[in-house]
């Protein structure tokens, strides 16, 4: 009688998520403030080190190209390296680097930035395949989207809050905040992360051919386009809202910082539902998430005109752009569950790319006179286009389905796990890559 009362209270624990999960998560929001907090104390940057707002803009893209081109090498440089000790050495590389730029001048400041840079891809990648590794087969995509959730509270927190203590101060405050925040996580790490993963087989070595061969499996890349297109759908329309908002909404200045807000709140959000709906049935949260962004940026044009329409357009806006996420990471452990450092270092890669192309897709219609909210329009297209793709996946991954349920032992039976795929949880005892 007591073991039967008993069992419904351990399943409902059995459903959550450990601690360690949502430590990931906020070592994430810790680091990633840091990218979000420059833009909005840019100009004081420029003016304390005699450079032009143009050349403090290179410190954006500095910090972009060393996670666009140093995440995957850092990936295969510390493949064999114990998943805990990989994400303290990139948390104490990050913070390190973000203090030596502060003590110097723009040369240095330039450098640090790629360095942190590195250091934030190679984290988010190990993190995300131990944040999996932590969580039963079955809450893979959720405990995915619990780490990229760090991101979303670093975009609607971290970085406002990083630029508030920088006007109040001086523009160094919000970045030393990063450090001391970032070191807290770190010592959190330390004493929250498992040396050794659960659930590894103690012999399975990782291999860099074994991840250079995964890299070939062309859904993989399917998955980092769809990843690509998505992301600067809506980050394109996001990075213009402000100037929306003020220019043709016609909102005052102070209201802005809090419609953002409200869109980060949608992120949050969408990732939460994101995780839910992926552990079973990723394709339906790409597609729902690629055709609600199509569709609400196209209305965000007439939208954006009146404030009382304009800003539960941005709220939802944010809740379908971000319930992609966790099906994305979802789709790339699951196809590469074997090998999955590599890929998962390449999938934040591809997130990154798609942020970082976003000034260039929107300079194309902006420059020949067209209306601001032609942002708008072309995040929309880009939307569009990641539709027959999300289509492709999933009849590619509906036919690995039927192939495997043909192989499959007599009285077998396969579980499903994040992306639908059978839980083979990466990594092993020493190393974080299966």
């Amino acid at each position: 009688m007591t073991g039967a009362a008993t069992e419904p209270a351990r399943r409902r624990r059995s459903e959550g998520l450990p601690a360690g999960v949502y430590l990931l998560g906020f070592s994430l929001f810790a680091m990633g403030s840091a990218e979000f907090l420059l833009a909005g104390v840019l100009p004081a940057v420029a003016a304390d080190l005699g450079v032009t707002l143009t050349s403090a803009g290179f410190l954006i893209t500095a910090f972009a190209i060393g996670v666009v081109v140093g995440g995957p090498p850092f990936a295969v440089l510390s493949l064999r390296w114990p998943r805990r000790t990989a994400l303290v050495a990139t948390q104490a590389v990050f913070a390190v680097s973000i203090a030596c730029g502060l003590l110097g001048n723009y040369q240095i400041l330039l450098v640090t930035r790629v360095a942190a840079g590195v250091a934030y891809a190679g984290f988010f990648a190990v993190a995300a395949v131990t944040a999996i590794s932590l969580a039963r087969p079955e809450r893979s995509a959720r405990a995915s989207g619990v780490v990229v959730s760090g991101l979303s509270v670093a975009m609607v927190a971290g970085g406002p809050a990083g630029t508030l203590l920088g006007h109040f101060t001086e523009w160094r405050a919000g970045f030393w905040a990063v450090v001391v925040l970032t070191i807290t996580a770190m010592i959190g790490c330390l004493r929250g992360i498992p040396a050794r993963s659960p659930g590894r087989h103690p012999t399975a070595a990782p291999t860099i051919s074994r991840e250079l061969v995964t890299m070939r499996d062309p859904r993989l890349w399917v998955v980092y386009a769809i990843t690509i297109l998505t992301t600067a759908a809506y980050m394109i329309t996001y990075n213009y809202l402000a100037a929306m908002l003020e220019d043709i909404a016609g909102l005052p200045g102070f209201w802005i910082p809090a419609v953002l807000a409200l869109f980060g709140a949608g992120a949050f959000l969408g990732l939460s539902l994101g995780g839910r709906i992926s552990d079973h049935r990723p394709h339906l949260a790409l597609l729902t998430g690629a055709v609600a962004t199509l569709a609400l940026s196209a209305v965000l044009v007439a939208a954006i005109h009146h404030p009382a329409t304009a800003v539960p357009t941005v709220f939802v806006l944010g809740i379908a752009a971000f319930v992609l996420n966790p099906a994305l990471y979802g789709r790339v452990f699951s196809i590469a569950a074997q090998a999955p450092t590599l890929a998962g270092a390449t999938t934040v890669s591809a997130f990154q790319l798609g942020i970082s192309i976003t000034p260039v897709l929107a300079a194309v219609p902006l420059s020949h006179g067209a209306a601001l909210t032609s942002v708008c329009l072309v995040g929309a297209g880009l939307a569009a286009a990641a539709v027959p793709l999300i289509l492709r996946d999933r009849r590619s991954h509906a036919g690995t389905s039927r192939a495997r349920c043909r192989t499959a032992p007599p009285h077998g039976r396969i579980p499903s796990g994040a992306g639908g795929d059978p839980p083979q949880r990466p990594g092993e005892d020493r190393a974080h890559s299966a």
